[in-house]
């Protein structure tokens, strides 16, 4: 291999394997101890690693090792099997992020509005039916890959078409594949992300006009006493507001990434391009690769628990 691909392939391998140990990671984590202790945000967390990894090893894996070997090794039955598990994996992290944007939206949001009422997505039978939900569209719009993706029979590494029927038809399922697996959860994401960013400006104003009004009606003596009693907040109040802040960072990397994403997989829809297919699969793994980690230090569990 010349340099510049091997460079290419490192940072490819880079992402895999740091996103395979970050998505464990999570979902290890993100275990209760017990049945009874599992909460709507550890369902989600798994949620979420799950999908990547079947993008990290079904997927960046198999042609991570393929471009150090410069040969495609997993056979032309292969092609159907890694385009059906990226789109699998790419639609239920799409919406697996939503759900965990909107749920912290109810939790830090919602919450306040309704005096600290519990929220809907609480319900661990919701949760299960919404990402039942999720999955079921991610297997309508990904099992027609399975048989429409070909290999061109030799064995360079740019094996895997897809061979729609007529164009039309490409354009009707690329169209509705962006708009409901792309353009709608990214609106949700969106949404939730800008009201939590909101609040907590709210919340922080909030906070400082109170705490200006304390210290100056406080006698000097009793200055230091308030400034030290504000500083000690709620502790799971902190714990929602830090979590909250993830769930914003991640929102930012997922806009990036898949907004970015998104122009390339349109692009590639109307001009065939190499260049822009190299660069849908870089911008895709370094989205699984990164939060994992965002989310891990969110809730504080970016250690080792042994």
């Amino acid at each position: 291999m010349e340099v510049q691909d091997w460079i290419e392939s490192s940072i490819r391998a880079f992402f895999c394997f740091t996103g395979i140990i970050g998505n464990i990671w999570l979902g290890l984590r993100s275990l209760p101890k017990s049945i009874t202790q599992l909460r709507t945000s550890d369902i989600l967390f798994m949620n979420l690693a799950v999908s990547n990894l079947i993008t990290n090893c079904l997927v960046d894996l198999p042609d991570t090792m393929a471009k150090f070997l410069n040969n495609w090794f997993m056979g032309k039955s292969y092609c159907g099997v890694i385009q059906f598990s990226s789109d699998l994996s790419e639609t239920s992290s799409i919406f697996s992020t939503m759900f965990i944007s909107l749920y912290w939206h109810q939790k830090l949001v919602g919450s306040i509005r309704r005096g600290g009422a519990p929220v809907q997505m609480d319900n661990l039978r919701l949760v299960a039916v919404l990402l039942g939900g999720s999955w079921s569209v991610a297997l309508v719009f990904s099992t027609p890959h399975i048989f429409i993706t070909e290999n061109d029979g030799n064995q360079s590494l740019e094996v895997c078409e897809e061979h729609f029927p007529t164009p039309a038809e490409k354009q009707t399922f690329d169209a509705l594949y962006l708009t409901l697996a792309n353009v709608v959860p990214i609106i949700g994401i969106t949404y939730a992300s800008l009201q939590i960013a909101l609040t907590l400006l709210q919340s922080q104003k909030r906070i400082s006009h109170h705490s200006s009004k304390e210290t100056s009606s406080a006698p000097n003596g009793v200055n230091n006493t308030v400034q030290k009693t504000q500083t000690r907040s709620n502790p799971s109040s902190n714990g929602q507001v830090r979590a909250a802040k993830s769930v914003m960072a991640v929102a930012a990397i997922f806009l990036i990434c898949w907004l970015s994403h998104l122009v390339l997989r349109i692009y590639s829809s109307f001009s065939r391009s190499i260049l822009a297919v190299k660069l849908t699969n870089f911008i895709g793994a370094s989205y699984t690769c990164f939060v994992p980690y965002v989310y891990l230090h969110g809730v504080k569990k970016l250690n080792c628990s042994c």
